[in-house]
């Protein structure tokens, strides 16, 4: 059976997928998928053992400039690779917005994907022959999981959802019990955990005998990284890193600490012991999944607001001030207790 995934980003999104992946394969063996994602995700859906062929999408890129786009190789290129294949279903993943419907009609199959009461742009279901009704107030991962098995047609199964990914033959790394990563970038300013708590942080890491790392992604993030490292030598910034280094480095880790990002995603997919803070978000609905995976959520008056600009006025020069409910001596008793949890389980 070969079926086509639309899902084309974001990090999380992509990631999120996965375990209806892994739901498939165990319910019809043999199965294999296709799977349309933008260029800069490429990686995540070839670490699945049921992704037979990835194909690649300049999604960002292109639509900067439309008009070039439509008359380039690359473009062209594009549409006769996802026309290559008859495929028994396609499987819009994308949560139905309309602006990604031209895909599943490029294609060649069945077009599935959520009703009209199920998707944040009901339109979209329109243009689908098979529509799936997935309650709404879920999180992410189990609707995904809902919709291949009632469009692939086998029971869901009960147990958490399993990612698929074998961390020991795609990284050859072993675990340094005392070596944590610390995830401070992410794309709204309100998710940003503030610098001070960083500074903290760190300083309640090392006294209990920890080493930190950090990533980037920007130089912004680069900026934050090395002010926090700096006269720290127990403190590493790594190297910039595409999607295969950084699960390498995380692999290596007992812990991870991380604010709303795409990589505490990654940090779940590869079974991390992982805390991760929510202020201006909620972890409910797309919060990092797993068995090994856990939260703070600040409880404050307007949290979560869901926006990118916080118009409060800080609190102790704390910004956004929801913040200040998940100071750094909580979060690191909360990563202690999650820390000798899993010394326990292992």
């Amino acid at each position: 059976m070969r079926v086509l995934i639309l899902k084309i980003s974001s990090l999380g999104d992509v990631i999120h997928t996965l375990p209806a992946l892994s739901d498939a394969q165990k319910a019809i063996p043999g199965i294999q998928f296709d799977w349309v994602v933008e260029e800069a995700f490429n990686e995540i859906p070839t670490w699945h053992p049921a992704v037979n062929r990835v194909i690649t999408i300049a999604h960002r890129r292109w639509r900067k400039d439309l008009l070039r786009t439509l008359f380039s190789s690359e473009f062209k290129s594009f549409i006769q690779e996802i026309r290559a294949e008859d495929y028994d279903l396609i499987i819009d993943a994308q949560g139905q917005l309309l602006k990604n419907t031209w895909l599943a009609y490029l294609a060649k199959g069945r077009r599935v994907g959520m009703d009209w009461q199920s998707v944040r742009e009901p339109v979209a279901s329109l243009f689908y022959q098979q529509k799936i009704n997935i309650l709404k107030g879920q999180h992410a991962v189990e609707r995904l999981r809902q919709l291949f098995a009632h469009a692939l047609g086998y029971n869901l199964p009960i147990n958490t959802g399993q990612y698929g990914i074998d961390r020991e033959q795609l990284f050859h790394t072993t675990i340094d019990k005392r070596r944590l990563m610390f995830l401070h970038g992410t794309s709204w300013i309100t998710k940003e955990w503030p610098v001070t708590y960083w500074e903290q942080l760190i300083e309640l890491a090392e006294k209990d005998g920890y080493s930190v790392c950090m990533t980037w992604g920007d130089p912004k993030e680069k900026d934050r990284a090395e002010t926090l490292s700096k006269n720290q030598p127990h403190v590493r910034v790594l190297d910039k890193l595409d999607l295969q280094g950084i699960g390498t480095e995380l692999a290596a880790c007992a812990g991870v600490i991380a604010v709303d990002t795409g990589l505490c995603h990654l940090s779940a997919a590869l079974n991390i012991p992982t805390l991760s803070l929510y202020g201006p978000t909620s972890s409910t609905l797309t919060g990092a999944y797993g068995e090994s995976q856990h939260y703070l959520n600040a409880d404050y008056k307007c949290s979560p607001c869901l926006l990118k600009q916080c118009n409060l006025d800080p609190e102790n020069d704390i910004h956004p001030p929801c913040f200040t409910n998940l100071p750094p001596k909580k979060v690191w008793q909360e990563m202690m207790g999650i820390l000798d949890q899993n010394k326990q389980k292992t």
